[in-house]
């Protein structure tokens, strides 16, 4: 199916992915990856609208009519036509065992279950990860980048003999250490996504929730739960609430979904603004040599 780009303005212009060195045992990971780094290049968007439905409705007669003219049946013949407003739909007779009983369809307004109007807006996000060419790094940082997105890579110096195998994409910035690591990435993005990972993506993602609760940014955090990954971190973040150790508003600071297309969108509205009092951070304060503002 052809589609139509649109560009469609997000409230961010890059967004920071933890996920480590390993892709997983399931391949439903790897997939979350790649879809993750489509998802910030661009998303699709499935349009049925009454109008257009009518217009296509007319399309279809017209070909039954050519096609009955020629006393055939219809088996998967697809109709492309483009519309301006909407961009290229295509649609896709199912097999139907005679003519009569697909006109009945039609008039019975079933032509929904059959018709998609596809629109691919563009996001235009950039990505900040850990700079590693191997494992969800390099799905997800290949998947930007062939999107035509510009990728940023943070990785401390040591780290680059193990993490960086072939080529790399984008930008690769070399740090001293694993603290400095974090504070780039921090300072380079507007908003953080974990993907499922290990130790390092779960030290990465609970210090910016810390740094939130800490007033040190408002950037929007989120988990993308595939297949139901961090569905025990969230039981224990419940029961932290529950227990009072973690405060109601702070337990608002992450958000999460099973899908990269459903979790970007609920990062996009504001959930935790006044968990904390803004306050004036220096870098020296964690052990670093460089002043950094890591909040807006």
């Amino acid at each position: 199916m052809e589609m139509e780009n649109e560009t469609q303005q997000s409230k961010f212009r890059r967004i920071c992915v933890f996920c480590g060195s390993s892709q997983g045992k399931k391949s439903s990971y790897q997939d979350a990856a790649i879809e993750l780094g489509r998802e910030l290049v661009v998303c699709k968007k499935l349009w049925f609208s009454r109008s257009e439905i009518s217009i296509i409705f007319q399309l279809f007669l017209m070909h039954i009519q050519e096609e009955e003219k020629k006393g055939t049946i219809l088996l998967w013949n697809p109709i492309t036509s483009s519309y301006s407003k909407f961009g290229t739909f295509s649609v896709q007779i199912i097999s139907f065992l005679s003519l009569t009983f697909f006109l009945l369809v039609l008039k019975k307004s079933l032509i929904l279950r059959l018709v998609s109007i596809l629109l691919q807006v563009s996001r235009n996000i950039d990505l900040v990860y850990g700079g590693g060419s191997i494992g969800l790094m390099g799905l997800v940082s290949q998947a930007v980048h062939d999107g035509g997105r510009h990728v940023i890579g943070v990785i401390p110096k040591t780290l680059m003999p193990r993490e960086l195998t072939g080529e790399t994409v984008g930008e690769v910035k070399a740090v001293a250490d694993m603290h400095q690591r974090k504070a780039e990435m921090a300072k380079h993005s507007d908003a953080f996504i974990a993907l499922p990972g290990g130790y390092g993506t779960l030290e990465e993602l609970l210090e910016v929730i810390t740094w939130a609760q800490l007033g040190i940014h408002d950037k929007p955090v989120g988990l993308l739960n595939v297949d139901g990954y961090y569905n025990s971190l969230l039981s224990f973040i419940d029961k932290a609430v529950e227990e009072g150790f973690i405060s109601p508003s702070a337990r608002q600071i992450i958000v999460s979904a099973p899908t990269a297309k459903e979790l970007v969108k609920k990062l996009e509205v504001p959930c935790h603004e006044s968990v904390a009092s803004k306050l004036s951070w220096e870098t020296e304060q964690f052990g670093y040599s460089k002043t950094y503002d890591l909040s807006r």
